[in-house]
């Protein structure tokens, strides 16, 4: 079995940003106020949402300001508590920004993701950090941490994207990063998952470009207490699930139900298994 890599996107931030202010400067004024799939949310909102992002960060970890905590009022559901805390950060945020302009917004966009690759590239990427909860509630790799901030970015640039008829960011170097942040959620998505060891579902996807190239795979097998992830595995799987990179990244972040992800999505072998992984979220949500 091949072991994963690092996805180490910290190259990648100024390309995506940089993208994402030549999009929202070519925008007409209606453009700005077209709906999109995160309901209640504008293109405008969200672009706001990817500055509170960038100054939470640069808050948060840059300057150690420490704002009002997640405080949960009793010890059952916290994770729903956590969602609902979120959420509300998040509207009063997007109701607030609602009176700055789109130029305004651009501008400090830009200033925002220039301080905020500053202070990355001042981050030991091997070190220990925060779990991200997606995947697990263990300490996780500052690599990771930043790899799903990479990946937050490009989903909410794409959800813009959808709304006013541009194509998402697909090329491989930018999308596939995306993708192997996100599989990472896997283990944790089957962890009630009982199966005998050495059981292997393999995930292949295929991306948009170049459409002859082979699929990307990760092996998903079980070992003795857990599920565990892989670059490849020479087992023979139990189940095979093949689908595309939009299917991929839109059922992720719960953009496609799972009866819809099904219809686009086709498994081999052990159909309820294989079924497992299209139960997974890659975003707080």
């Amino acid at each position: 079995m091949k072991p994963l890599e690092p996805v180490l996107t910290l190259h990648l931030f100024p390309e995506e940003r940089a993208a994402l202010l030549k999009l929202l400067a070519s925008f007409a004024a209606p453009k700005w106020e077209l709906p999109t799939v995160c309901s209640g949310w504008s293109v405008k909102d969200i672009a706001a949402h990817l500055l509170a992002d960038d100054l939470g960060r640069l808050a948060g970890g840059r300057d150690r300001h420490a704002p009002a905590a997640f405080a949960p009022s009793t010890p059952e559901d916290v994770e729903t508590q956590l969602l609902e805390f979120i959420n509300h950060q998040n509207e009063s945020w997007v109701a607030a920004a609602r009176r700055l302009s789109p130029r305004l917004l651009v501008d400090l966009l830009r200033w925002s993701g220039d301080e905020t690759q500053t202070y990355f590239e001042s981050l030991d990427m091997f070190a220990t950090g925060e779990p991200v909860s997606w995947a697990g509630p263990e300490p996780a790799p500052v690599w990771f941490d930043i790899a799903r901030e990479y990946s937050e970015r490009w989903i909410h640039q794409a959800q813009i994207r959808d709304a006013v008829g541009a194509a998402p960011l697909t090329e491989p170097r930018l999308f596939l990063p995306v993708l192997d942040t996100m599989v990472r959620a896997l283990p944790h998505t089957l962890r009630e998952t009982d199966a005998s060891h050495a059981t292997h579902i393999r995930l292949d996807v295929r991306l948009a470009s170049p459409a002859t190239a082979p699929p990307v795979q990760w092996s998903l097998v079980r070992e003795v207490t857990r599920w565990s992830l892989f670059d490849s595995a020479t087992l023979e799987p139990s189940a095979t699930v093949r689908m595309d990179g939009d299917t991929a990244w839109r059922l992720f972040t719960k953009g496609l139900t799972k009866p819809e992800a099904l219809a686009r999505t086709k498994i081999s072998g052990d159909q309820a298994l294989g079924e497992k992984i299209l139960d997974t979220v890659s975003i707080i949500a």
